[in-house]
This record gives C-alpha cells, sequence and structure tokens, in this order.
C-alpha cells in the first residue's frame, strides 16, 4: 500500500495486521481520486474510519490543505500516527482515536469539511449513525461532497431516508463507493 500521487508519491505506507480493517486496494484508490481531483486542493478533508490512515494521507498528499482521521482501535490509530509522521504530514493531519461519533462533537464549531470519506465495517449500522449526526451538524461546508464506501450490492435506500441522495455511484469487484450530497445542496436541484 502507498500513496499514488502528489507531494508525498510513492512512499509505502503501513497497515494494520489482521482482519479488522480492510485497506482499499491502490487501483481503487486511484480510481476514487481520479474522479475527485478536482475536489481536493485546498479541502477540509475528513477520513472516518481511517483504518490505516491512507485515504487522507492520499488528500493530503493531492494538496488537501487539512485532513481529520478518526479511529476507534488502537492497533489501527497507531498505524495512522506512524504513517502521519512516516509522511512527514503532522501540520496537515490531526488523528483522533475515539468512536466516530465522539469525534464528530469534538470537532464542532472548529472545521468544515468539503469531502467527508466513510469507510465503516460493512452491515455494522456506523455508517447510518455518522450520516444522521452529520445530517443536521454545522460540520459540512455548504457543497460538501460525502463518499461512502459499502459492500457491493448493500441496500442503500435509507440514505434518502437520512437526508443524502446519491448523486454516483462507482461499482468494484467486491465494494462500491457511493458519492453524496446533502439534500438540498444538489447541483441543479432545489436549494
Amino acid at each position: 500500500m502507498r500513496i499514488i500521487a502528489g507531494s508525498k508519491r510513492r512512499l509505502r505506507l503501513k497497515t494494520v495486521e489482521g482482519n479488522d480493517t480492510r485497506p482499499t486496494a491502490d487501483r481503487i484508490k486511484e480510481t476514487l481520486f481520479n474522479m475527485i481531483q478536482n475536489e481536493v486542493p485546498g479541502c477540509y478533508f475528513l477520513d472516518l474510519f481511517a483504518g490505516s490512515g491512507q485515504i487522507g494521507l492520499e488528500a493530503v498528499s493531492r494538496g488537501a490543505k487539512f485532513a481529520v482521521l478518526a479511529e476507534h482501535a488502537k492497533k489501527a490509530a497507531d498505524c495512522i500516527r506512524y504513517n502521519i509522521q512516516f509522511t512527514k504530514s503532522e501540520k496537515e493531519c490531526l488523528l483522533l482515536q475515539m468512536d466516530v461519533i465522539a469525534a464528530l462533537r469534538s470537532l464542532e464549531g472548529k472545521y468544515r469539511f468539503d469531502i467527508v470519506f466513510l469507510d465503516p465495517p460493512y452491515s455494522s449500522g456506523l455508517d447510518q449513525n455518522a450520516l444522521a449526526y452529520l445530517k443536521d451538524s454545522a460540520l459540512l461546508a455548504e457543497d460538501a461532497l460525502l463518499i461512502l464506501e459499502t459492500a457491493r450490492g448493500t441496500d442503500t435506500a435509507w440514505i434518502a431516508d437520512a437526508g443524502f441522495t446519491v448523486i454516483k455511484e462507482k461499482t468494484y469487484k467486491t465494494n462500491a463507493h457511493l458519492f453524496l450530497k446533502k439534500d438540498g445542496n444538489i447541483p441543479g436541484g432545489e436549494d
């Protein structure tokens, strides 16, 4: 696993040992960042359920102004801490070792995020909890883009009830990225 592009390109990142996390494959990460390449430079990026931190660090390498990485598991947070130091990203990154809802609460009034990436354990319901919180939060910039990684074929009808609209979907062999906008912030839609 490595940083694919930008100022920290080719740096190899440490991964979490065991099966507690699912590191995003480099080719999927490259496809994802190709899809959002124009939104990343200068953005505030929030990486929830950050695992090894590779998504947030990739964003920083590609020009994100600042990234917050939230991860509850100690082994994963230790891995993220190492990767932040290894890539010399301490000034552009903040690691919050706590559960996602606690992390979101701690960020209120401090940041507004342009891009939020969520990669919770599949079928855990944690994605629903996080989106429910974000719906009424002041953490999202006016036109924030949320990207939810989920298992391919997962029922996502609940997203509309949560106050978000899927504007795009990219399906891979075993998973998918859903690109979401908060209702009322959809280009060409109602205000």
